[in-house]
């Protein structure tokens, strides 16, 4: 075979991979919602008939439809800009980093949490899990774990559950490890992320040594899931609460969360009191 014929038989070869349509987008972000062509067009204020054109491709959605059903498909900023490119818009919601000026207020809102929260730990996470920022008092939990797992981009998760990073101190590993195992599942159900699915697949393969039903029903005493966490000081015993910014209207905003460690024993808040100390921070 000349050259001429290997270039004509490669030819030959490519595949194209088209992207999904938007109607495609829409069928599969309905079925993930669990949400019959019927209950999505009555929150639409639409036609089933309609709505089963814009699925099937007869019919093009408008950009204020292709809103309109995001909205009611409560999907992610990043997700409702997918779909208004798949249709063949723009996308509305701006992407910045956040360095970039226009988040300025952003980053400025997100120090003063962290600072505020001092002496308890907290930490900015993105949408995969990321570490963004950090108080000072997180260093309780991390000066436990390996270093080459805090090195950016440090997946919080991973961190938490390696071999290497803080599972080997937690007291309550495999309640712990399965109340975050079922908060990544739901949240890659929800979002649709293959990387995420893919961070779950590898964190279950992890070991663990006190292995324990993921639907156990808890004790009648706790209230709620609590981390408990070896130090040579003692045990820490935390609670955490979640927060997000109320109406983003930025990617990267929408897909912040500030995680804040809360002592849940007299203990644990004397620990921390002292925790400078304990870890020298700020030496």
């Amino acid at each position: 075979m000349d050259s001429a014929q290997r270039v004509s038989h490669h030819r030959r070869m490519t595949i194209t991979v088209s992207k999904p349509g938007v109607g495609e987008l829409l069928r599969d972000w309905r079925r993930r919602r669990r949400l019959s062509q019927l209950e999505l067009s009555i929150r639409a204020d639409i036609s089933t008939r309609h709505l089963s054109f814009l699925e099937t491709g007869r019919s093009v959605p408008s950009r204020e439809m292709v809103l309109q059903l995001a909205d009611h498909l409560d999907l992610m900023l990043r997700d409702r800009n997918r779909l208004l490119l798949a249709a063949g818009y723009a996308p509305v919601y701006p992407e910045s980093t956040l360095e970039a000026p226009e988040l300025a207020a952003v980053r400025s809102a997100v120090r003063q949490v962290l600072r505020g929260h001092e002496p308890y730990p907290a930490v900015v996470i993105d949408r995969s899990w990321n570490l963004v920022d950090a108080n000072q008092s997180l260093a309780v939990l991390t000066d436990l774990v390996d270093p080459s797992l805090l090195a950016p981009p440090a997946n919080v998760l991973r961190a938490s559950l390696h071999p290497d990073g803080l599972a080997p101190h937690i007291v309550n590993l495999g309640e712990w490890r399965a109340h975050l195992l079922h908060r990544l599942r739901r949240q890659a159900e929800f979002s649709g992320d293959p990387a995420l699915a893919e961070l779950e697949d590898e964190l279950r393969g992890y070991p663990c040594r006190d292995p324990r039903p993921e639907h156990e029903l808890p004790p009648a005493s706790d209230i709620v899931v609590a981390l408990r966490v070896r130090r040579p000081e003692g045990v820490l015993n935390l609670f955490t609460t979640v927060a997000t910014f109320g109406t983003p209207l930025d990617v990267t905003v929408s897909e912040l969360s500030i995680e804040s460690f809360y002592p849940a024993d007299e203990e644990t808040a004397r620990m921390l009191r002292g925790s400078r100390e304990l870890v020298g921070i700020g030496r």
